[in-house]
């Protein structure tokens, strides 16, 4: 990339390219995003203070490394800067699979907000979901009738949990579920960091007559905590183009239909 171009990458785009490139190579230095993005060892600096500031990383002495754990789960705020482009391309693909007068049920994450986005003013639907922004967001539409599940609010991730909001989930039978994960894994299924979390996760893959699974390629092949479902229950993966040929041939011999997003 040429230093005419890296000038034009704003700031914000800059962090959330260095939070890709941390997570996926686990470590990384000043010099080499100096050298990557063509900016002074002090812009680097400063960007790393703010996404360590952020809980998005941990700093170095001239570096930075990955603070992912198993039972680390970033939340709503945190997840807002992370795979943009990738989860707004998976969000509109999975549009695709709803239908006019479809009742569906919607996970709660950045991810399914983008994928509301995309249904909202186009599809005459039900939609059941505990997600406090999207439930929020479809107010507006007139067209859509929203069931919010009710429970304890679970701070600073936009969502409820509890056994209010499973019994209410497990009320309701949808034509499709559309859910998301943290981690996605052949063999220790589908997962999530926190436990009651995982409850209402389940009852939302319960209650689909089909389960849409929409998961950006940093997921693909991690496991987090808690498995909330089975790749077995999956009737369909929305991923990105990040997905490695290995791991699209072991889920689709798996028996999982996978779906790749143009982004």
């Amino acid at each position: 990339m040429g230093k005419k171009q890296n000038e034009n990458i704003f700031a914000e785009e800059r962090k959330h390219m260095i939070l890709e490139i941390i997570n996926k190579e686990v470590k990384t230095t000043v010099a080499e995003l100096c050298k990557r993005f063509s900016v002074s060892p002090a812009t680097i600096r400063n960007d790393l203070r703010e996404l360590e500031f952020a809980g998005l990383l941990k700093r170095t002495h001239g570096g930075a490394i990955s603070n992912r754990k198993a039972s680390f789960e970033l939340n709503s705020y945190q997840k807002e800067v992370e795979n943009v482009d990738k989860k707004a391309a998976i969000g509109r693909a999975a549009a695709q699979y709803v239908q006019d007068g479809d009742v569906i049920a919607v996970d709660t994450g950045t991810t399914m907000f983008e994928f509301i986005k995309a249904i909202a003013a186009n599809k005459n639907s039900t939609v059941v979901t505990n997600d406090l922004q999207i439930a929020m967001y479809l107010e507006r539409f007139s067209e859509i009738d929203t069931i919010l599940a009710g429970g304890m609010v679970r701070r600073n991730f936009h969502s409820t949990v509890g056994p209010i909001a499973v019994e209410a989930i497990r009320g309701f039978n949808v034509d499709r579920s559309f859910m998301a994960a943290n981690g996605v894994h052949l063999t220790r299924g589908i997962t999530t960091p926190h436990i009651e979390q995982a409850q209402v996760k389940e009852a939302l893959v319960a209650a689909g007559d089909e389960v849409i699974l929409l998961a950006d390629s940093s997921k693909l092949g991690k496991a987090s905590f808690v498995k909330f479902a089975e790749l077995s229950q999956v009737d369909v993966l929305i991923t990105d183009s990040g997905i490695s040929p290995e791991l699209l041939a072991e889920l689709e011999q798996a028996g999982v239909h996978v779906e790749v997003a143009k982004v």
